[in-house]
């Protein structure tokens, strides 16, 4: 029997500008990828939700400040809370954090510089759903593209997460002063992730790097269990 495609959501912020990039990249990995728009009140049957990268909302106030009080965001809590898979990327990332799915918060940059660039990650974990293709200790070039992506945790949540194992990857040289390197966390309950690089523009070696790809489809085949697992 043919494993069923995973139905994977890309949510639409007004002034995003990554979520078509994330629903190529999810359907060029075997996904089948659908939009929902930031005003629909419930998910429709999804395996897996993904937060695109961009501007939601023009970045006001905060970045994600905004864009966290979007209809769907109360669909992706409860969505999350039963147990599905959450990726956030750059600005959902940040949007999460606002929300308070991911713990920690992403500032301006150290250098107050926009950032844009291929960057080195080093895995900590590779038991998470999104992380499954790599391998533990390797080195990951991915993009990044940001201007707040200085990720913040006082000293006493930083050490709650480091005993957690939530920390799942770190930079692998200075990005943007995030605190202890981080680059990538994970929810306690292991199902809701956040990162600051963008794998769905590394999912090709025409695109510089297929490191991305290892990321985005550990979510896909992750989902593809927990489809299967519902059938």
């Amino acid at each position: 029997m043919t494993s069923p495609q995973p139905r994977i959501g890309v949510l639409q912020f007004p002034g995003a500008c990554d979520d078509r990039d994330a629903l190529w990249a999810l359907a060029a990995l075997d996904a089948e990828a659908v939009f929902v728009w930031h005003t629909e009140t419930e998910l429709p049957d999804l395996d897996a939700v993904v937060l695109p990268g961009g501007f939601s909302y023009g970045d006001y106030l905060r970045c994600g400040a905004i864009a966290r009080f979007a209809p769907a965001m109360e669909a992706v809590a409860d969505f999350a809370a039963g147990g599905g898979f959450v990726l956030g990327i750059c600005n959902g990332f940040q949007i999460l954090c606002e929300a308070g799915l991911l713990p920690g918060a992403l500032r301006r940059n150290e250098s107050l510089s926009f950032v844009c660039r291929d960057v080195r990650l080093l895995v900590e974990r590779t038991d998470t759903p999104f992380t499954t293709r790599c391998a533990e200790r390797q080195t990951l070039t991915i993009p990044v593209k940001h201007g707040e992506g200085c990720w913040y945790a006082d000293d006493t949540l930083l050490d709650e997460l480091e005993a957690r194992r939530q920390i799942v990857l770190r930079y692998a040289e200075p990005v943007n002063g995030s605190k202890d390197d981080v680059a990538g966390v994970i929810n306690e309950q292991g199902n809701v992730m956040g990162l600051m690089p963008h794998p769905e523009h590394a999912v090709d070696p025409l695109l510089g790097s297929p490191d991305g790809a290892l990321i985005l489809s550990s979510l896909v085949e992750s989902a593809r269990e927990r489809a299967l697992a519902t059938v």
